[in-house]
């Protein structure tokens, strides 16, 4: 046996080199292998699009974006709902060399200022407005010169936020294009179908100057993570980044160009973006949008009449499509794979989709943003065991090795400690911020990711929870995945998170909010108690609330932080939570 197999450092080996070209050459590619297939379904928007029509959309709008004036390098921001335009925008940037800046849909006023501002965003593609939030109005409010001066252009028939005049100062001087998808006629800005018309008068050889001159290594793309304190932070990836990790996916998932993904997901996170969307591209698939937002009808309509054969979502995803009270009514036979990602997989959830809902085939992929976001996948090779109990083994051409959290020491495998990847999934780092990139990744090259998990002897990688989440009862570590998971084994629990609360005596005790199936005939104080044959005494739940949803981002995933400032108030533990530890 090799010394160092004995410990918790691994690398993939390519079978295959990695691609090294850009997004835009690698695009062109395979539409020229393939132009009468289908690219894109956008359900809702009844928009359908094959490889030339996708690509002929694209190259007109990235001209169009030329004329506008976007150097290669310039920022080009998207505050959208899944659509197919939000693809066409995210391709056309790749072409001209602007760096896309994913904004998420759900962000006000203040946040949205923000990454307009810490990324130096010169064009904005929106939509006009998302659930409660009229985007107009609030980028009016930001930067009322844009919209004065279109009303004036339109003889002052502009209709949004009358009551914002012109004193009012512009917020963001570097914004200069507002790009309106859909109801432009009434607010005076461009439309987005404008500016792909206007697209031809740019000569197309001035666009294959521009696309001829980009690198892979020039950054592409600019996706901000939602921390639960301080700013968020811009990761900056490059062309190779994400080519090569949506690549990556779709050799894990074995996508072809005959797949059809459903993509649930919000394409402004990696999730949706890289590892289903991109995947897709680079295999030559088809895409289906179900919808602007994750909505469980609209998935499991498209997904019959589109004959999807792959789905992708969070765990919190497909408990919803499986719950759903008219499931058995819906053909979903033409499922067979797709994948599980953003969050821990329960066991029985991932057994209840292979099972119930086709997808023989699902795997189930991990990592972070920063890291492109894969860390690593199981494939469709694995046994079902392997990819419902683990997040497989390190992808190719990452190394990955699991560390001491304190000293940073190499561990042997079998423990636990903090993951570590290096590799060409590494982000370039945090837009405009040296210091959080240094804090990120180490003087080495390794990437930090802030989550635990132990490496078995063959390499596979079990996720174990958080380095934040860990609970300290009395000196006692614990971990809520595990409970989690026996929680998830009662028939009566559809869904149950743990974490910790301030205890003035313990330092912290152990708090649980559970979802119960709409069956479930007990109660929260029988499962309680089953629950103390199965787990140690300290690690059972002090304090227990039954809830019909979990606070979430736009992504699905669960903010344990939102249900911990929760429980503070309504225990009354402002003063245990304020005690100082070292």
């Amino acid at each position: 046996m090799f010394f160092g197999s004995r410990f918790s450092y691994d690398q993939g080996l390519c079978n295959e080199p990695l691609i090294g070209c850009t997004l835009s050459r690698y695009f062109d590619a395979v539409c020229a292998q393939q132009p009468d297939a289908p690219a894109i379904v956008d359900c809702l928007a009844g928009i359908r699009y094959s490889y030339a029509q996708l690509k002929d959309r694209v190259d007109r709008l990235a001209r169009g974006f030329m004329r506008l004036g976007i150097a290669p390098g310039g920022r080009l921001g998207l505050w959208s709902t899944n659509n197919a335009q939000w693809l066409v925008t995210q391709l056309a940037a790749a072409k001209i060399g602007a760096v896309l800046v994913n904004i998420n849909p759900a962000y006000k006023g203040k946040e949205l200022e923000y990454v307009l501002t810490q990324s130096g965003v010169e064009l904005l593609v929106t939509i006009p407005a998302f659930r409660s939030s009229n985007y107009l109005e609030i980028l009016r409010s930001l930067k009322p010169s844009l919209f004065d001066r279109a009303a004036g252009a339109n003889g002052g028939g502009g209709e949004v936020g009358d009551e914002i005049g012109s004193e009012q100062p512009d917020r963001l001087p570097q914004l200069r294009h507002i790009i309106v998808i859909g109801a432009s006629a009434k607010t005076g800005l461009q439309d987005f179908d404008d500016v792909v018309a206007s697209g031809s008068l740019v000569p197309e050889s001035e666009l294959e100057d521009r696309c001829a001159a980009l690198q892979f290594d020039d950054p592409l793309n600019i996706q901000y993570t939602s921390g639960t304190t301080g700013l968020p932070k811009g990761v900056t990836l490059s062309h190779h980044n994400l080519l090569n990790n949506g690549w990556l996916a779709a050799r894990a998932m074995r996508l072809t160009p005959s797949s059809r993904f459903c993509v649930p997901m919000p394409f402004y996170h990696c999730g949706g973006m890289i590892s289903a969307s991109l995947a897709t591209f680079t295999a030559g698939g088809a895409i289906v949008i179900p919808s602007p937002v994750f909505d469980e009808t609209a998935v499991l309509n498209a997904v019959q009449s589109e004959k999807c054969t792959h789905l992708c979502g969070v765990p919190t995803m497909f408990i919803s499509l499986l719950h759903h009270s008219q499931f058995d009514n819906f053909e979903l036979s033409s499922l067979k794979g797709g994948f599980m990602a953003g969050a821990p997989c329960p066991v029985k959830l991932m057994r209840e989709v292979a099972g119930k809902m086709h997808m023989l085939d699902v795997v189930i992929l991990y990592g972070l943003t920063e890291a492109s976001p894969l860390m690593t996948s199981t494939t469709v090779d694995d046994s079902l065991e392997v990819r419902a109990t683990t997040v497989g083994r390190v992808i190719p051409g990452i190394e990955l090795k699991i560390i001491d959290p304190s000293s940073g020491a190499l561990l042997e495998r079998g423990q636990q400690g903090e993951l570590c990847c290096r590799g060409h999934g590494v982000m370039l780092g945090y837009w405009n911020n040296a210091q959080a990139t240094a804090e990120a990744i180490d003087a080495a090259g390794w990437l930090h990711s802030g989550d635990l998990g132990v490496m078995s002897a063959d390499g596979l990688i079990n996720i174990t929870g958080r380095k934040k989440d860990m609970i300290i009862r009395g000196g006692e570590n614990i971990y809520p995945r595990e409970i989690e998971e026996v929680f998830h084994e009662h028939a009566g629990v559809a869904q149950a998170q743990v974490f910790g609360v301030p205890d003035e005596r313990l330092g912290e005790d152990v708090a649980v909010w559970m979802m119960l199936k709409q069956d479930y005939k007990g109660s929260s104080e029988e499962i309680i108690e089953w629950l103390k044959s199965r787990v140690a005494f300290f690690k059972v739940p002090r304090h227990v609330r039954v809830v019909d949803e979990f606070p979430m981002t736009v992504t699905g995933k669960i903010q344990k932080f939102a249900m911990r400032e929760a429980m503070i108030k309504e225990l009354g533990l402002t003063a245990a939570s304020q005690i100082q530890t070292a």
